[in-house]
């Protein structure tokens, strides 16, 4: 008989997610309601958002409640459809949260075409971080050819899609990685014009090296140390585009740029992404990547673990930075 193992948010963390913050939960399969899509879930997506949305609160999105199935965004298959713009057999994905079944609205489902990639792209370059890296670079970006992009945590899903498309679009890319194969695989596969080993390598003196001329646009997926140093080579007229802080979600407090007042000088602009605000656009953006995908132009890479009950490690991978690629939970 199947089961619908459920992932829980059981207490919320202070600092980095312990493994009593969540519990697994063996459950019956749902039945769908009038209007509602059965899905067996094939994949999780596991992205570093997820750790604000285990704060108490509403940001851009209301916190998960404790007791609650944890949420995320997952991609599976469709076994009893109860509305009429979904078939049994169908590929969707959704934010149907970590477990194994969901029943949810037909309004929340996106259908997938398989014909333009392999299912878990669907939760990656062709998903909300492939959405996010396109809207986020060239809607808050606004590249021009031979412009400079910097990119921090450059080798993540996001941050690769982000220096790919300033290539194709005619600009250079410099990015941070925190290992010498995430920095060969930015330059070798993705294109990079130069990547640095934050880790190793004095992360200043090497933007004054790859980046002569200043940043034109700063795409931030760290904040904290990097992002400072970024904001101190901002040339005239940059655009600072603030995707993420993944070295600030454990932390008690998140810590603000320091060298904030560059953007007076620069005559720069600050701003954020949230992809949910082109959520329209969206099959914009899917049609566009998947042409780079399927030409060469586009190259993406994705890091699976297999089990549902791995879950808690397949995060703390994640936020440890030791993915290589997008992190997906294959249930």
């Amino acid at each position: 008989m199947a089961e619908n193992k459920r992932i829980l948010l059981a207490s919320r963390p202070v600092g980095m997610p312990a493994a009593d913050n969540f519990r697994l939960e063996i459950a019956p399969v749902p039945r769908p309601a009038e209007g509602e899509v059965l899905v067996r879930i094939e994949m999780i997506s596991l992205d570093p958002a997820m750790r604000g949305w285990m704060n108490e609160g509403t940001t851009y999105i209301r916190g998960v409640a404790l007791g609650e199935v944890m949420r995320a965004f997952a991609a599976g298959r469709v076994i009893q459809s109860r509305h009429p713009a979904f078939a049994d057999g169908d590929y969707v994905s959704g934010l149907l949260g970590a477990q194994s079944y969901a029943a949810v609205p037909a309004r929340l489902l996106t259908r997938l075409d398989l014909s333009l990639g392999p299912l878990e792209w669907h939760l990656g370059v062709l998903g909300m971080p492939g959405m996010t890296a396109y809207f986020g670079l060239l809607e808050r970006g606004k590249p021009q050819p031979g412009e400079t992009v910097f990119i921090s945590g450059a080798a993540g899903i996001i941050g690769s899609t982000v220096g790919q498309i300033a290539r194709i679009k005619g600009c250079r890319a410099v990015g941070t990685a925190g290992s010498d194969e995430k920095c060969r695989y930015l330059i070798e596969e993705c294109g990079f014009d130069g990547a640095i080993n934050y880790k190793t390598e004095d992360v200043e003196a090497r933007i004054r090296e790859l980046c002569p001329k200043g940043i034109n646009i700063l795409y931030d997926n760290v904040g904290g140390d990097i992002l400072d140093i970024g904001l101190a080579h901002l040339a005239r007229g940059a655009r600072v585009v603030i995707c993420g802080a993944i070295s600030q979600y454990n932390e008690p407090t998140v810590r603000g740029p320091r060298n904030y007042m560059k953007i007076v000088t620069a005559r720069a602009t600050l701003t954020g992404i949230i992809v949910f605000d082109f959520q329209e656009r969206y099959p914009e953006a899917v049609e566009q990547l998947s042409k780079w995908l399927k030409n060469g132009q586009l190259h993406t890479r994705t890091d699976f673990v297999e089990g549902i009950e791995n879950f808690y490690s397949a995060l703390m991978k994640l936020y440890a930075g030791a993915n290589f690629g997008k992190m997906i939970l294959k249930v």
